[in-house]
């Protein structure tokens, strides 16, 4: 079980997206996104879209938690549960910088 410290230090840890295969534009609000890599076409709905755009410029989990929490007005708990999963689907798909 991880640690409140270790919780802590992951939260600061600056997230990005990876920059050398993944092209991506923004349309009406969504992501449209092609993992050349994987040759893979990704899209996601306005909530991604947020997400997005803070890891193409690089941010904490932290800021994306609050991200979510000031444009939905949705409790702490879900909007990190909502991050977690979105960055784990990234991980998965070695969407995120090392």
């Amino acid at each position: 079980m991880e640690s409140v410290n270790e919780r802590m230090a992951e939260e600061d840890v600056t997230l990005r997206l990876r920059p050398d295969t993944l092209q991506w534009r923004e349309i009406d609000g969504e992501v449209v996104a092609l993992d050349q890599e994987a040759a893979t076409y990704l899209a996601g709905n306005p909530t991604a879209s947020l997400l997005w755009r803070a890891l193409s410029e690089g941010t904490t989990r932290a800021k994306l938690i609050s991200a979510l929490t000031e444009k939905y007005d949705i409790d702490d708990a879900r909007a990190a549960a909502d991050v977690e999963a979105f960055l784990v689907d990234l991980k998965t798909r070695k969407l995120l910088s090392d």
